[in-house]
């Protein structure tokens, strides 16, 4: 790692903010009150997976926005072989948005890892998640004062791993590529996306899959103590 590194770019969702636990538990609200016949834990084993292509689409542009929020609960409720409007299939959508900033479950050392960071660097996110839930997010999780900037791909115009979005972040930070970094949980969209665009990336690989070796990985947040 670059020991005159001065700026730390990190992901958001599935990087700082536990995503999986909070959609969850958002999910468990709604269907509680809307479809208490369904078990949350049967659809999030549908949704993880399909939510996680209709994201890699998004990000690539193949699917829009309106697509995105749409098809990951249809095709979830399809592979759950249960009939459900259009109507409702919108208004689940509404109150996914509305009630997933509820729930700010953060990583186990995320604050820790932050506050170790803040004194000796600038820190930034960049993230391809819709600007007003980010928002939302970072204010509710407590995080917006350790961030310098925040760019999200409606302020960029486009999403990682589009080096435009990077180039974007590095210009409104006042940053350099070449003494800055990358934390993210995606391959594609965080680490290749960066690398690409001439800045040093770090995967956060919390699920353990299998990397190239010779990508910089970290399988908990406290572990970028070895490398910042």
């Amino acid at each position: 790692m670059n020991t005159t590194i001065t700026d730390v770019f990190f992901d958001l969702d599935h990087t700082l903010w536990d995503f999986d636990k909070n959609s969850e538990m958002t999910f468990d609200r709604i269907f509680k009150t809307r479809f208490p016949e369904i078990k949350v834990q049967d659809f999030i084993e549908k949704y993880a997976p399909i939510n996680q292509e209709c994201w890699k689409l998004y990000q690539h542009d193949k699917i829009t926005h309106q697509e995105l929020r749409y098809n990951r609960l249809k095709f979830s409720f399809d592979a759950l072989n249960v009939e459900i409007s259009d109507e409702d299939i919108d208004q689940i959508s509404e109150d996914y948005i509305e009630f997933l900033t509820d729930n700010n479950h953060l990583f186990d050392g995320a604050i820790e890892v932050l506050e170790y960071l803040k004194p000796k660097y600038k820190l930034h996110i960049i993230t391809n998640g819709f600007a007003k839930v980010q928002d939302k997010k970072i204010n509710n999780a407590a995080l917006s004062d350790y961030f310098t900037t925040i760019t999200n791909s409606e302020l960029a115009g486009v999403k990682k791993p589009n080096s435009i979005i990077f180039d974007y972040a590095i210009k409104v930070s006042n940053a350099s590529k070449e003494t800055s970094v990358m934390i993210g949980d995606c391959l594609d969209a965080d680490v290749n996306g960066a690398l690409n665009a001439g800045l040093d990336a770090i995967f956060f690989n919390e699920k353990k899959i299998e990397a190239p070796v010779n990508i910089k990985q970290i399988n908990h947040l406290l572990e970028l103590k070895k490398y910042l």
